[in-house]
């Protein structure tokens, strides 16, 4: 067999099974499948020699663009159990739009070895988050508003772009924070990761054009066959998720997934201070 075909089919093999794992957790967890995609596609791009220059840079477009198909079709299915807040969503969206459009200006200018520092040290505190967090912890009775509520999306949008993550992995938490239901929390911020993945997927695609460094068949930073492996079982996996999210206890896998993030964000840290 051609030593080329099988390590195609290898990467297929691969990226269809975590597409599958992105698309359960983003619908179970809520945290966004990002969280899972970004640090694959690093470890195989890594192993299949794409520049080292550009490889964060690929590895969080692709995952925002991924994000795209599988939050419509996570949004459609919480929207049908009524789990979306539609009001609370339209009110932080154009924060988040601005904190993504940002989040993108920034990565550009930055270097591989600084993404990975953010994304491991941002991973590392979300696994502590969810391994030691409590469901009672309170900020407040109601939703940020005003100053707090613009500050607070567009921090949001900016530190998922940098990571490469749908808007449930800080979404999530910040809302249950402030009093927000756990499976309204989840539902509503599926749609934040749309609002932030559509802006700054299309941000990528433009900074990546006429990039000498990336890697062959990409669209800009968005790797194409990266993307066609992926999103099928993402979109596929989501409901499973979100039906799971509604029937089960999900805190056993919560601090399962919980351990497996914070074993990758110190991987990642330890890759972007020590190479």
């Amino acid at each position: 067999m051609d030593a080329t075909f099988f390590e195609l089919a290898v990467l297929a093999v691969c990226l269809l099974i975590t597409g599958g794992i992105a698309g359960v957790m983003a619908g179970l967890l809520g945290v966004g499948g990002g969280i899972v995609i970004v640090p694959v596609l690093f470890y195989v791009f890594s192993v299949m020699g794409h520049p080292v220059e550009t490889l964060m840079h690929v590895c969080v477009a692709t995952s925002l663009a991924t994000i795209i198909p599988t939050s419509v079709r996570s949004v459609l299915a919480h929207h049908k159990r009524g789990a979306v807040d539609w009001a609370l969503l339209r009110s932080w969206a154009i924060w988040i739009v601005m904190g993504a459009v940002i989040g993108v200006l920034v990565a550009d200018k930055l270097r591989a070895g600084a993404l990975m520092a953010v994304f491991g040290l941002c991973a590392f505190v979300v696994a502590l988050y969810m391994a030691f967090g409590r469901p009672h912890w309170r900020v407040s009775e109601t939703p940020p508003a005003g100053a707090s509520r613009a500050g607070y999306g567009s921090g949001l949008g900016f530190l998922s772009v940098l990571m490469g993550v749908g808007g449930g992995t800080f979404g999530v938490p910040l809302l249950t924070l402030y009093s927000v239901p756990v499976h309204r929390a989840v539902a509503t911020a599926a749609g934040f990761g749309l609002i932030i993945a559509i802006p700054s997927t299309i941000g990528f695609i433009l900074s990546g054009i006429g990039e000498p460094m990336r890697p062959a068949f990409t669209l800009g930073y968005v790797h194409l066959p990266a993307f066609a492996f992926i999103v099928p079982m993402t979109v596929l996996c989501a409901p499973i998720g979100v039906r799971l999210a509604h029937s089960m206890n999900p805190k056993p896998l919560k601090l399962l997934f919980a351990f497996f993030l914070a074993v990758t964000a110190l991987n990642m840290l330890r890759k972007a201070f020590y190479g």
